[in-house]
């Protein structure tokens, strides 16, 4: 091999070597509200498209959002956003939210049929610089453990209400969750839903507490009962302690990102989205 082929291929090899094992960055601060990356669950405008859930994120002070799979992209486009978008849709989501001021840090809840779609989903994850990717593949965390090692994106463990007639559904529960993660790679976790959790009789704070140090992400709900079905409430007006859950994980350092996954008036929920996210503001003027 002459000495200039060599010297091309070595360098071609430390940028492949770099692109595959630099750190993921941490969530910048300035995308911050009284500490914390918090945002938007995509899912909360899913009556209208991903391009209008940034506008709407953006309108509600929100500088971080977590996309979902399956949304469609924009209005009047049949493309659905998802990872199995062009790198053309991903250049133009990424214009869209430069444009409006907001950071993609999340994406789930995802699932994989195999090895090959979740490549597919971490490299989207990858494109997007995302922080983590969120999902219940609780029969692939071997593979997950692998994928988050190589891609060093994280990944957390969904939770949604407990099924009664399901016993093979455990991950609402976070004593199950830590079960399956205590022993694996730190970039496995949480991604605790505390409203799911009250749903299922699970004080927020002591889920949080009891997962310390593993959560990945949160989707952050208030509610009005703990142990039912009931609606999504702006922070401080339902029954959760939310200060509480901050200052817990304040207290254990987390990094990661919260979502707003505010669950009822689809068509016109941004100026609660919004009432959300100001309680954050109110909460770093008394901390």
């Amino acid at each position: 091999m002459k000495a200039a082929t060599w010297i091309a291929c070595s360098a071609a090899a430390l940028v492949w070597g770099a692109v595959m094992t630099t750190a993921a960055g941490p969530i910048p601060e300035d995308v911050k509200i009284g500490g914390f990356a918090v945002g938007v669950q995509a899912w909360t405008f899913n009556r209208f498209t991903a391009f209008e859930a940034v506008e709407k994120a953006a309108s509600a002070g929100a500088r971080v959002i977590e996309f979902y799979p399956g949304q469609p992209l924009a209005p009047g486009s049949q493309e659905r956003w998802d990872h199995n978008a062009s790198d053309e849709i991903i250049a133009r989501m990424k214009e869209h939210l430069a444009r409006y001021g907001v950071r993609a840090v999340n994406y789930g809840v995802v699932h994989g049929r195999d090895e090959a779609e979740w490549r597919r989903i971490f490299e989207f994850a990858r494109k997007l610089d995302l922080y983590a990717v969120t999902t219940e593949d609780v029969d692939k965390l071997d593979l997950l453990e692998r994928l988050a090692r190589e891609y060093d994106i994280r990944v957390g463990i969904h939770n949604h209400p407990r099924r009664p007639n399901d016993p093979n559904y455990r991950v609402w529960s976070p004593t199950n969750v830590l079960e399956m993660v205590r022993n694996r790679d730190p970039r496995v976790g949480a991604a605790a839903d505390t409203g799911h959790w009250a749903t299922s009789g699970i004080v927020p704070l002591q889920g949080l507490r009891l997962l310390s140090g593993r959560i990945i992400s949160v989707h952050l709900k208030d509610r009005t009962a703990i142990g039912r079905q009931t609606t999504d409430v702006p922070y401080g007006a339902g029954v959760v302690n939310v200060a509480a859950l901050l200052d817990e994980l304040k207290r254990q350092g987390f990094a990661g990102n919260i979502s707003i996954e505010y669950e009822t008036k689809w068509e016109n929920n941004v100026p609660d989205v919004g009432q959300c996210i100001g309680f954050f503001r109110g909460y770093a003027t008394c901390r």
